[in-house]
This record gives structure tokens, sequence and C-alpha cells, in this order.
């Protein structure tokens, strides 16, 4: 049988169950299969004769055209005689139409009820007007006094979608301003940079994001028209070469906070003028993705420590260098600024192991409040562990960072609350996997003032550890929900305001614990910021 006898036996056998057929009331709105079924073509063959071999050419009875007989030649009704494609679909049956099956009735979309925990919040008056200053930015001639805040809003605002260029940015200029921010300045040339200098001679505070187009002469404009600055923050200045920086340095002897990002040019020279030049009075350095430093760069900053200078840095990044600084280069670098340093970063120098966190941060370090040493593969939990059970000249910490050292476990985590849990605000354990959930769960009574947690990657981070952190502790936790103003909370809870949850590498929810999850985010405190899985 053909698939169109099949489908009408089909639909028989339904009538017949009394169950009525998906497409009865599709079927008028399709073209009928009225291609010939091999039994009516065998049949009109017995009245006209045998079938002509295809290739060979007849001639249509009802046009008398001749034509080129296929497998698809149809036999003239009543014969005798063979009809030309043209003629046969006209009679009403297509040779070429194929069979289709029985359409299937489309079932209803599974309609599941998703809960959303956003808090959609009316924007303020001061938003909107943002939001509008920043769609009609062009046409805009002055921003007015508005307000340093609303100006940085602008400027944020305009750095989403990077609508900042050369002829808007005058709108942030001005003679009076003694701080400029421009959070995304990738479409200002070389002359806006210079103009910028013009227009703002008395800063004294100025950082540019992505601010590659800087070059030597925009940076040697800068240098003479900007005396009063004693606080850079530039990332990405590539093409500034090494005798813009030393004449920077030369001309700016009261520097005192001085952070680049993304400078491969930035060389020893370089950091010889600055520590010459402005060593008296810098407190802040930051050389993060400087290729090239080495430990001849560590051996000069320790010249910060001597009598010679006043010895006042106490913050330190040296984070991402294109190869990793030695660790007895960077024990002799903490033995000589460490008593001094608040923050420090030595993220990605590899070669570092437990015996510089034991003799170079135990011994050396006295108020250190921020420590982030990310991807140091060589670390060890018994010994991190161990430092910070012997860390006791140190106050506890504020900010830990310590993510991407995949052989830190529970030992670590114990010691570090053990340590500084009363007072951590902030803590980064992405990427140690063997973290179990008692450990985690101990954070909401062992660290009461954590504000924001990076648990991306640990496989045990599951909904009951989400729903004790927002508790806070077991006699009851936070009892109120935030919304907008403050209000009263039980003082020994676990107070969140903000919550990184990274969702890749978490173990899946069971469904058992799905209403303790649901709890947990319905009770939340604050703001909860849900960031996609990492990319590693």
């Amino acid at each position: 049988l053909t698939k169109a006898a099949e489908a009408k036996l089909k639909a028989k056998e339904k009538k017949k169950r009394g169950i009525k057929d998906s497409d009865d009331d599709m079927d008028g709105d399709d073209d009928a299969y009225t291609a010939p079924s091999r039994l009516m073509r065998d049949a009109a063959s017995a009245e006209t004769g045998p079938r002509p071999a295809p290739g060979s050419f007849e001639v249509c009875v009802k046009c008398e055209k001749r034509f080129t007989v296929t497998v698809y030649t149809m036999a003239a009704v009543p014969g005798p005689g063979w009809l030309c494609h043209p003629c046969a679909k006209a009679t009403g049956n297509d040779p070429f139409k194929k069979p289709q099956g029985p359409r299937k009735k489309k079932l209803p979309a599974d309609k599941r009820v998703i809960t959303s925990f956003e808090e959609r919040r009316f924007p303020s008056l001061v938003s909107l007007c943002v939001q509008l200053i920043t769609k009609y930015i062009d046409d805009v001639e002055s921003l007015g006094d508005i307000g340093t805040l609303n100006v940085e809003a602008i400027s944020k605002a305009l750095s989403k979608n990077r609508s900042l260029t050369s002829e808007n940015v005058q709108l942030f200029y001005n003679v009076a301003n003694t701080t400029l921010t421009l959070y995304d300045a990738t479409n200002l040339s070389p002359d806006a940079f210079q103009t910028l200098a013009f227009l703002n001679p008395n800063l004294t505070t100025l950082r540019l994001d992505f601010c590659g187009q800087i070059n030597d002469e925009a940076f040697n404009t800068m240098s003479s028209s900007l005396p009063a600055l004693t606080e850079l923050e530039l990332l990405g200045p590539f093409l500034v070469r090494p005798p813009s920086w030393i004449n920077f340095f030369a001309t700016h002897p009261n520097l005192e906070r001085f952070l680049i990002t993304q400078s491969p040019r930035f060389d020893l020279e370089c950091l010889e003028t600055l520590i010459s030049s402005c060593g008296s009075s810098l407190q802040e350095l930051r050389l993060k993705e400087i290729g090239k430093i080495d430990d001849e760069f560590l051996q000069e900053l320790s010249r910060l420590g001597s009598d010679d200078y006043r010895h006042r840095l106490t913050y330190l990044d040296l984070s991402d260098p294109g190869e990793s600084c030695g660790e007895e280069a960077m024990i002799d670098l903490l033995s000589a600024l460490g008593p001094e340093l608040v923050y420090l970063n030595l993220s990605n120098h590899i070669l570092l192991t437990d015996a510089f966190l034991s003799e170079g941060i135990l011994p050396h370090t006295r108020i250190l409040r921020s420590l982030i040493l990310n991807n140091l593969p060589e670390l060890t939990d018994r010994g991190v562990a161990s430092f910070f059970e012997s860390w006791s000249n140190n106050p506890p910490l504020v900010s830990l960072d310590l993510s991407r050292n995949h052989l830190l476990a529970d030992n670590a985590l114990t010691a570090i609350l053990e340590h500084s849990g009363e007072a951590l605000e902030e803590l980064n354990v992405n990427g140690w996997r063997h973290l179990s959930e008692d450990v985690l769960i101990s954070l909401a009574i062992r660290a009461p003032e954590l504000r924001k947690a990076d648990v991306g990657w640990v496989r045990d981070m599951t909904d009951f550890v989400v729903k004790a952190w927002v508790d806070g502790t077991p006699q009851g936790g936070v009892e109120t929900k935030l919304k907008g103003g403050k209000e009263e909370k039980d003082p020994n809870a676990m107070q969140v305001d903000t919550v990184v949850v990274r969702t890749g590498g978490c173990k899946k929810p069971r469904r058992r614990k799905s209403e303790a999850s649901r709890t947990a985010m319905m009770t939340w405190t604050g703001m909860m910021t849900l960031i996609p899985p990492l990319q590693d």
C-alpha cells in the first residue's frame, strides 16, 4: 500500500474506535494529494497499450505537442494516448506532488511557573534625567551645575555603550575641576588628550580607562599642563614610551598615587626615576600587567624602605606579570615594605610557594587589611592553614582573594575564619573545588560582616548553604527584608548586601532542597547578583 492508502486506513480505524482524527479541522486548508497511485497507472496502461520507454518521444493527445516521456508521464483518461506534464496537471492530477502523511496536532507548550526574584524598582527622577542626557548627549551644549556625583553618573552611562567622543567629552571639562574620571576613553584622539590638559589645568586626580590612543606628544602635554597632579590612574597607555614617563616623574615630585595597568613600554629606568623623584611622597603603586617586571624591579622597589625615603607606601599591586618573580626577591621586598602595607596584590606570580607566606608575609606585615593571591598553584591547603594559624601579629583581614588555588580546601578556610572571620567583608574562594558543605555553612556564623562572596566552581555549594547564609545564625538570623531604607536586624546575623553567585561548576541542586532554595531567595537581604557560568 502507498502512504496515502495507509493514512486512509488509519483514519477509518480511529473513527471506529471513536477517536477524532487530529487533522480533521485542517484538511480543508491543504491541497489534496492528487498524484496517481501505481494501481491507477497500471490500469491506464492496460487501456493505452504498453508504456513507452523513458526518454522516448510521444505526442500529447490533448494539446498535440511533442514531449519527452518520463517515469511521471500519465496516460490519458479515457485512452488511448499519453498526456504531457502541463496537460496532466491541468486535469487535477499532479504527477510531481509528494504524498503527505497525516498532520499531527501541535501539542500545547509546557506552561511552567517560573518564580522570579528580581525586584523592580521605579527609577528615580535623577536616573531618568541621566538616561535622557545620555541619549541626546551630542545635542547637549553644557551640563551646568548639576553636582559631581551626577556628572560622574553621566560619564559612567556614556561608557556603557562607548558614546564618549572627542566632541562631547568637553562637557566634562572645567577650569575649576580638581578631579576627572573618564571610564572609557577609547574614542578619544591624541589631540583630545591635549585639550583635556589645557582645559583642566587645576586637576589633582586623573583617571583614564582604555586610553590606548594617548601617545608621547599628548602625555608630554599633560605633564607640562597639569603641574598640580598628585594622583594618576591609567588603563592601557600602550603608546607611552620611557622618555615620556621619565619626564612626567621628574615634573611631578609630589606624586602620591601612581596606578597603571597594561603598559608594555614601562621599564626599569622608568621605575628608577619614579622612586628617585617621587619616592618620598608615593603612597600607592600599581604596576599591573607590566611585561618587563622581574626581580630587578623588586630590588629597586626595596629602596622605598630605606632611610632615604619616608616610607609611606601602603598600597602595592604587582599582579599579572609577564613572567613570575622569584620567591627570594619577593621575600626581600616584603622585608623592606611589608610593615606599612595595607593592601597587597601578588596574583599570578606562580613561583611563590608556602615558604613565601611563612617567610615573607608572616614576619613582615603588621597592618595588612586586603590580601590578593589568586592563581598561585604552589600554595597548599596545609601551608595556608598553618600561615593563618600563626599570623597573630596582623589584625583580621577585611578583604581576601585566594581564588584559582585548586589545592586549598577545608583546613585553609577554617584557619581563615579563625583569624579574620569577625572582620571579613569580601571573600573569594573561586575554584576551591574540595570545600565541604559544612565549612561553607559555617561562614554564616563565623563571618557575620561578610558582604561579598565568590564561590564559583565550588562543588558543594548547595541550597542549604545559601539558606544558611541568609538566615545568618541558628537563632533567627536576618528577620526583616531590606527595602530601600535601613531596617533593624539581628546584630549577630550575617548581613548580606551583595552576594556574587557564580553558577558555573556548582553542584546541581537536588529536588529535596528546592524548598530551602526558594526560602533563601525570598528572604534575601539587599540585592542578589547572578553571574553567568565562568568559561575556563
